[in-house]
């Protein structure tokens, strides 16, 4: 089941939930084994083998779970961490596992026993689930809810800084629905001034910009790709193309990421980069003179980078790349995540 994007918290008879930064999962728990399913219905057992030993241990027999997997650090979650499990090599998925154990936060309950809970309601959904996991022990854990608007929008703001991505609103009376967006995710959202550093092509073709790449200053004076933005009409990507052709023009020659150009992905630092989720897609990009500065919504950032794809809202000519540093980004205060399971965990 998935979520919805909205601007704010609904009210009435909802469930919230922290909505947590990692990957989603389902656990079918059965008489002797355990099987760990991502979204898109792939295997995972064998990314996270210390997770499987502890969830065949602490769920009972015979029930089907879904949750979320994270990997916890003293800054709170770390979804780089979890991207590098990805990994062919099992002797490195097994260093990992002991370097960076992840846990398993359980949000909803599909089955019990013989029991089929997808078309009860999402609050007897919930009673069964904390009836099942009441008292489980870590790396397995019961994600806290509240009833209370008035609570989810305090977590909304304080629960930032362990890394969790927002709130989730789930309706009381709703079925689990797979595939279908029946639920309310609320996420963080702010506005930053970015360096346009360079744009990759469309995939269907030249003729149209896919993404621009963004840029912001760091302390030494240093220009950092920060993410990208693409939420762009067909008509604007094509009209991009013209509008930037004019910056294109000896854009290489000073670029502060000419070093970049053609050379081998290695670092996810590097715009052209592939990734474990690229899956071999064309990253070259096309350098741009350093003059144009764009304004952006982004929700929150994952070390020095945009978490997510940033939104693109206006041009801004009044503004000087140089200005665009990381010093005008809203820090957030970190926040232990075990005083997370504290609050509001049994549906207050």
């Amino acid at each position: 089941m998935l979520a919805k994007l909205a601007d704010e918290l609904p009210a009435g008879a909802y469930l919230y939930e922290p909505k947590w930064d990692g990957f989603r999962a389902i656990v079918f728990r059965g008489q002797d084994d355990v099987y760990l399913q991502s979204r898109d219905s792939r295997p995972l057992d064998r990314y996270f083998p210390e997770l499987h030993d502890a969830l065949l241990k602490r769920l009972p027999r015979n029930c089907v779970v879904d949750g979320e997997i994270v990997i916890a650090t003293e800054r709170g979650l770390d979804f780089d961490a979890l991207q590098l499990r990805l990994h062919p090599a099992a002797s490195r998925v097994q260093k990992l596992a002991k370097e960076t154990p992840s846990s398993f936060i359980a949000f909803d309950i599909l089955a019990v026993g013989a029991r089929d809970l997808m078309n009860a309601p999402q609050a007897e959904r919930r009673a069964a689930l904390e009836k099942l996991l009441g008292d489980v022990k870590p790396p397995v854990y019961l994600t806290p809810i509240t009833r209370d608007r008035d609570v989810a929008v305090d977590w909304l703001t304080r629960f930032e800084g362990a890394g969790l991505d927002g709130v989730i609103a789930k309706p009381e009376s709703g079925a689990y629905l797979p595939g279908k967006r029946a639920m309310i995710k609320i996420k963080h959202a702010r506005t930053a001034e970015c360096v346009v550093a360079g744009f990759r092509y469309h995939k269907s073709g030249k003729d149209a910009v896919g993404s621009l790449l963004l840029g912001l200053y760091d302390d030494s004076g240093t220009l950092q790709h920060v993410g990208v933005t693409s939420s762009f009409t067909m008509a604007m990507r094509r009209k991009l193309v013209e509008e930037l052709a004019p910056l294109r023009k000896n854009a290489m020659d000073d670029h502060p990421w000419r070093e970049w150009a053609g050379a081998a992905a290695e670092s996810s630092r590097m715009p052209g980069s592939q990734s474990r989720w690229s899956a071999g897609k064309d990253l070259s990009w096309e350098p741009l003179r350093i003059e144009r500065v764009c304004e952006v919504k982004y929700d929150h950032m994952q070390g020095n980078r945009f978490r997510h794809a940033a939104i693109f809202l206006r041009w801004r000519p009044d503004k000087q790349p140089r200005d665009c540093r990381y010093d005008q980004l809203e820090v957030t205060t970190p926040y232990e995540l075990e005083r997370i399971f504290s609050s509001g965990s049994s549906g207050s």
